[in-house]
């Protein structure tokens, strides 16, 4: 309030004699105040109290929210007789746009009206949500008289404040919180940087809880370290204030309790000297410092700073703790993205090491054991190393049925499959023009044999000898003829199974000389054909022994000995692979040439562990060596 006695103002102006004239007035205001049962009569009386303490007040407005709406609308007027705001609506606006308060100095201070008056104006928060502005038209005075005023006005603010929240409905209220908590929580995941979400956070929170400062900082070590600060795009580079601010966060994370200076109420067992020097260095109204957990480990802490005659009240603590609550694992977790991928490592190391020497997680300790077990126990075992590869049963001597000259298919008396004789009559050709074919050249012989005769008769030599030629060359062709037709009949070159050829859908077709048209294996002598990777083929020896099974005798296993390795190679499925023959042990009446399964081949006894990674650390080597320089 205005001093009534005599002397000089700060800046050296003359200070006025208060005006007794109007102690009547403001009497009257006071006890209205006190009388006051409606906002209208309350802001009534505190308007007209504030304008007779700011001292020469030509006219003022307090707008607040209608109930239940978002509208703003004038509330009380003065001098109250006055219902005019216009004159104040540019300095309202503008303070309800910005969020603080403001100055409009005069336009031309040596002028007379409305050009030599000064106008301020402030908001009114409840729990950091807009609610209305206060606004004054002055006399024109000089800059710290007209910062006195705005801190006056600042100070009076506090009983509307009080009132709006006296009246609030609580429901609302709490909408009002949770609004502020979810805006400040949307600032902070408005970016994918840390630095810069956590600057937008830290301003969106200044602003809403009319904070000169709010600052964030992050353990790095024993310390907290100042991450980000409000309404600046760097950190201010004032170091005092900086140390000051991070020790007041330290402060508040060692007690893992939040700090507020000047304290809610006196006797708490909370140590706050370092807000105290904060407060002090940086000239603030009300320091509050919350820590930020993540999964109950203290992270760093959330410091703000409100301007001088404003403090922290149980609501505002109430609502600050709410965002720092949801606030602390949102930062702690765009932290760990931005971290190295070393240090993501050495985290998660350092987390695995706590769960495995800590308390609880009693299931993972079992498991690493039983891990740690198994890998001690496949370093250390050895087993039986085999190679593994495709295999086909084969006879051991396949002969083919071929067709001894052109001609057509007459009977088929066995397909593939059928077990055959030796001497069996497999299947038989068509004879009919082999046989017309001879009649024809036993009649040409014996025309030949006559005309031979006859010209020896004559003691034609010449003649004698033409025909004789021609005698021999149809004798030859007749003996062909016959040697085609003791052919006819294809029969089984010894005991066994037809393996391919199926002539009984083909009676009546032609086939051609040397065409092959059955494959007979015997039905012991077997050979198992082994198709080796390549990765593996050196391994496989001459004279090591495996075993054979077979798709359609998976329970049984057949003994083999490898007894030649080819160096015949053909791709298939992408794999290049080698042909290895080996012979059964014993005979087995049960396979059948054609048959396949896989076989495994003994190489030696190796430790378990390299049998079941071999595959992957040899394709490894290769590669670093193709890639290495």
């Amino acid at each position: 309030m205005s001093s009534v006695e005599p002397g000089l103002h700060e800046d050296g102006s003359p200070q006025r004699v208060a005006d007794l004239s109007g102690r009547p007035d403001r009497e009257q205001a006071w006890r209205q105040f006190g009388e006051a049962q409606t906002i209208e009569e309350f802001c009534g009386s505190w308007l007209a109290l504030q304008c007779h303490a700011i001292e020469r007040v030509s006219g003022g407005v307090v707008v607040l929210h209608k109930p239940g709406s978002t509208l703003l609308a004038p509330v009380a007027f003065y001098p109250e007789g006055r219902r005019d705001a216009t004159a104040l609506a540019e300095v309202t606006d503008r303070a309800l746009r910005e969020g603080r308060g403001v100055i409009l100095p005069a336009r031309n201070p040596a002028a007379t009206g409305a050009e030599a008056r000064c106008q301020l104006a402030h908001p009114l928060r409840v729990d950091g949500e807009l609610r209305g502005v206060v606004g004054l038209d002055l006399e024109s005075r000089s800059e710290p008289r007209l910062h006195s005023a705005m801190r006056d006005l600042q100070w009076g603010s506090g009983w509307l404040e009080v009132l709006l929240r006296r009246h609030a409905d609580p429901q609302e209220a709490m909408r009002l919180r949770l609004r502020l908590a979810l805006d400040s929580i949307a600032a902070l995941l408005e970016h994918r940087s840390l630095k810069d979400s956590a600057t937008v956070f830290v301003t969106e929170l200044a602003t809403r809880l009319g904070c000169d400062r709010v600052s964030i900082g992050l353990l790095k070590g024993p310390r907290a370290r100042i991450l980000a600060v409000s309404h600046s795009g760097q950190i201010e580079q004032r170091a005092n204030l900086l140390r000051a601010v991070e020790g007041a966060m330290d402060e508040a994370i060692d007690q893992r309790v939040a700090v507020m200076h000047p304290p809610e109420r006196e006797g708490l067992p909370v140590v706050a000297l370092t807000h105290a020097q904060l407060a002090r260095e940086s000239e603030a109204g009300g320091v509050l410092t919350l820590p930020l957990d993540s999964e109950g480990a203290a992270i760093g802490a959330l410091t703000l700073e409100r301007p001088p005659g404003f403090f922290f009240d149980a609501a505002s603590v109430q609502i600050c703790e709410a965002v720092a609550a949801v606030a602390g694992p949102i930062v702690e977790l765009k932290r760990r993205d931005e971290r190295s991928l070393l240090a993501r490592h050495g985290d998660q190391g350092r987390d695995l090491w706590q769960r495995l020497v800590g308390p609880r997680h009693a299931l993972f300790k079992l498991g690493v054991a039983a891990g740690a077990a198994a890998l001690l126990f496949l370093t250390f075992a050895t087993g039986e190393y085999r190679v593994a590869a495709d295999a086909t049963v084969e006879g051991e001597v396949q002969r083919a049925v071929s067709a001894p000259f052109n001609g057509y298919v007459r009977e088929a008396h066995r397909r593939a499959g059928d077990t055959v004789q030796r001497a069996e009559i497999i299947a038989r050709l068509d004879d009919r023009d082999l046989r017309l074919e001879r009649v024809r050249l036993a009649g040409q012989r014996e025309q030949y044999g006559k005309q031979v005769r006859e010209a020896a008769a004559k003691h034609d030599r010449t003649r004698a000898e033409i025909v004789g030629a021609q005698l021999e060359q149809v004798a030859a062709q007749l003996e062909q003829i016959d040697e085609q037709l003791a052919r006819v009949e294809l029969t089984a070159p010894f005991d066994g199974v037809i393996v391919s050829g199926d002539l009984s859908q083909s009676l009546g077709t032609p086939v051609e000389r040397g065409q092959v048209l059955f494959q007979v294996a015997p039905l012991q002598d077997f050979r198992i054909i082994l198709k080796v990777d390549e990765r593996d083929f050196g391994d496989v020896e001459v004279g090591q022994r495996g075993e054979l099974a077979v798709a359609s005798m998976t329970d049984q296993r057949f003994g083999f000995t490898v007894n030649k390795i080819t160096a015949v190679n053909v791709v298939e499925e992408g794999r290049n692979v080698f042909r290895v023959e080996a012979r059964l042990d014993e005979g087995v009446s049960r396979l059948r040439p054609g048959m396949e399964g896989v076989g495994k081949v003994l190489v030696d006894e190796r430790k378990l562990v390299w049998i079941w990674t071999h595959a992957f650390t040899d394709w490894l080597r290769l590669w670093l060596w193709s890639s290495l320089p």
